[in-house]
């Protein structure tokens, strides 16, 4: 026996040595989109096989990515496991990830093989064509985080439309056109801004390459002011922000129960993570100036959207609304530029991530069930299925910042960060605490509470093997980044700490400048 386990450990360790010597990232990157090429040669009838062939992909997707977490050295900011081939020109395929990027694939690759396993029985029809998309959608995803060339991360970064636009579009609900339409057209319109802004910075610096851009050079004042803002206007449609938040439930509501999770656990991510990339490192002193305005922009978000999801009938469309107020923390962290903040933001991303992908997988059961998402039609559902009022209490309670979920850090980090800053932002921020509570606390009680007196409820099934095998991890993480934050923090720390000082050095600069004679 003992020779048997030697034997596995020296496999495993040559094995990891094989794959880590190896361009791991694009590996990563590629490998969903070899898994839909695959698909794309089975037969329509292969329904079943495309959606083994897609969650073995993901799978093994999720193993490799794995291999970039233990092999991440979190004591420098630079960036590792970095990839440089000549592509276009002067424009290069460069790929690679720091404490503030690394997290965000290995959430990607992670939560992938649980929406192929929640769409398992709910999509019937073109099943092989759906498979395809969301693993183009995973390759174009994991792009995103990993680029580190200008133009390389703008197409991974508008290449994601596409896909989702026709996730929702084919497999959504029966407002799906209107609902993808609306999506596409807010999201392209923001980026084209930023692609003006993309090559006015090519004009000026000579270089689309990330790392050059953060550390040697420097962006004229003024020049800086312009490109913030067409850069905010992507990553804010992104997010989404107050008042571009519009699209969002429309498409929540449209997107069958896999695209929702994407949506609101990857996608919505990108433009928080783009703040933390280009918007604070690259043009300091514009974020100086216009932080006020994203501070009340935030403010209002997570007050303004709260109050809405507190009369919303539509399951699916009140978490909608609550994943813009907790982006409105994250924001409010970001643009406080302090240690706390920034740490903060970061964690309540990848918290809101498993939380909102549980919460819009736990309306997905119901919904296979009744195929109704109206609140008032649930009622009493702890009595037929208490598994899943467990299950379904825990992200609640993560959704509201109950301390012991992962809920709680991501949102004490921001308000102390933004307590540094602005005393009343916090206060103000504070009160969507309460109002997520009332929210989140009014729907629990709608569907779990009560007397069950519907009569199709009463022959409700608890959740099934394959439900519990998607929604037991998510549980598992929630309760462990509640009490247990170290894994996240440790691995961003070195890079968030090296982020405020290059902001911090580059105001300070600029202001001895300016007294200068």
């Amino acid at each position: 026996m003992a020779y048997w386990i030697g034997a596995l450990r020296d496999w495993g360790r040559d094995f990891e040595m094989i794959i880590t010597t190896q361009p791991i990232l694009s590996i990563v990157t590629f490998l969903p989109l070899i898994g839909a090429l695959f698909i794309a040669t089975l037969p329509k009838a292969a329904a079943n096989n495309a959606r083994w062939v897609a969650l073995w992909t993901t799978i093994v997707t999720f193993g490799v990515s794995v291999l970039i977490w233990t092999n991440f050295d979190a004591s420098t900011p630079a960036f590792q496991f970095v990839e440089e081939y000549a592509w276009l020109g002067p424009i290069n395929y460069k790929v690679g990830v720091d404490g503030i990027s690394m997290l965000f694939v290995i959430l990607t690759t992670f939560l992938m093989p649980l929406c192929v396993l929640a769409s398992w029985q709910s999509i019937d029809e073109r099943v092989k064509e759906y498979m395809i998309a969301f693993l183009i959608l995973e390759t174009l995803m994991i792009g995103v985080f990993c680029a580190l060339d200008l133009v390389l991360f703008y197409l991974f970064f508008e290449g994601g439309l596409i896909p989702m636009f026709l996730i929702i579009g084919v497999w959504g609900g029966p407002r799906r056109v209107y609902a993808s339409f609306k999506f596409f057209l807010y999201t392209l319109l923001g980026s084209l801004l930023m692609l003006i802004a993309i090559l006015v910075i090519y004009g000026y610096a000579g270089t689309t390459d990330i790392p050059a851009l953060l550390t040697t050079t420097r962006l004229p004042a003024d020049m800086q002011f312009w490109l913030w803002l067409a850069f905010f206007a992507s990553f804010a449609v992104k997010m989404p922000m107050w008042p571009v938040h519009t699209w969002l439930p429309d498409a929540h509501v449209e997107a069958p129960t896999a695209g929702s999770v994407i949506l609101a656990a990857i996608l919505l991510k990108m433009g928080g993570y783009g703040f933390l990339r280009f918007s604070v490192p690259m043009f300091p002193l514009a974020t100086e100036q216009l932080a006020p305005v994203v501070f009340v922009m935030s403010v209002v978000a997570i007050i303004y959207t709260s109050l809405v999801a507190l009369v919303q009938v539509d399951v699916k469309k009140l978490i909608a609304y609550s994943s813009v107020a907790h982006m409105g923390f994250v924001t409010m962290g970001i643009f406080t530029v302090t240690t706390q903040g920034v740490d903060g933001a970061i964690f309540q991303m990848l918290s809101h991530g498993i939380v909102s992908a549980a919460l819009f997988l736990c309306v997905g059961v119901i919904y296979d069930r009744m195929h109704t998402r109206e609140i008032a039609a649930y009622g009493g559902l702890a009595d037929r299925m208490p598994l899943y009022a467990a299950c379904f209490m825990v992200f609640t309670m993560a959704n509201v910042g109950l301390p012991g979920t992962s809920g709680f850090v991501g949102e004490f980090l921001t308000l102390l960060g933004a307590f540094k800053v602005n005393t009343w932002v916090a206060f103000f921020a504070t009160t969507g605490v309460i109002l997520s509570a009332c929210y989140a606390l009014y729907l629990y009680r709608a569907l779990v509470f009560g007397p069950l007196e519907k009569p199709a409820l009463k022959l409700l099934p608890d959740l099934s093997a394959r439900e519990i095998a998607v929604l037991g991890p998510l549980v598992i993480l929630t309760i462990l980044f509640g009490f247990y934050p170290a894994p996240i923090l440790d691995v961003t720390a070195v890079s968030v700490q090296n982020l405020v000082a290059q902001y911090e050095a580059a105001v300070s600069g600029a202001a001895k400048a300016a007294t200068l004679p």
